[in-house]
């Protein structure tokens, strides 16, 4: 593990009882752009941890890289009238993190996770490790299981194509 890993993250490793490998780019990883090219690996290995609230109240989602979160999805799995996307003071007072750095696991408060099922296309995924510019690989299935998530189907579909 790299000296550069969040504190918060370290100390939930620790309790883990994980050993990581965090890699560290100078350059960056905040989007999943960014560290897909750092990386070398295909968008989709990316682990998007993203902070929405549902009715009110933060709830994680997992997407992998390429794709989007459907909202109306989410809303659907939480039994939620209104899923909007969490703005930067509540993603840092939940998480712990800044938005660009959220690992899906080690936050200052437990929240309700949901991981898409895209993520379990790929071997290894990879994820950030609390800051902007630290990642760490994951089996998918590991992932979600210290996330303590559950799987859904919640990312955007392409649009049918018309017939005609």
């Amino acid at each position: 593990m790299t000296t550069s890993t969040h504190p918060l993250f370290a100390e939930a490793l620790a309790e883990l009882g994980l050993d990581l490998t965090v890699r560290s780019f100078p350059e960056g990883t905040r989007t999943a752009a960014d560290a897909a090219a750092a990386i070398g690996c295909e968008l989709g290995q990316i682990v998007k941890s993203l902070v929405f609230a549902a009715d009110g109240v933060p709830v994680l989602v997992l997407m992998d890289g390429a794709s989007r979160v459907d909202v109306a999805a989410v809303g659907r799995e939480l039994g939620a009238d209104r899923v909007t996307r969490a703005d930067a003071a509540v993603v840092r007072e939940t998480t712990g993190y800044a938005i660009g750095g959220v690992p899906p696991f080690g936050h200052r408060t437990r929240t309700r996770v949901l991981a898409d099922r895209s993520l379990l296309a790929h071997d290894t995924i990879w994820a950030a490790a609390g800051t902007p510019h630290t990642v760490f690989p994951m089996a998918p299935g590991e992932l979600v299981t210290y996330a303590g998530a559950t799987l859904a189907d919640v990312r955007e579909q392409p649009p049918e194509p018309s017939q005609g």
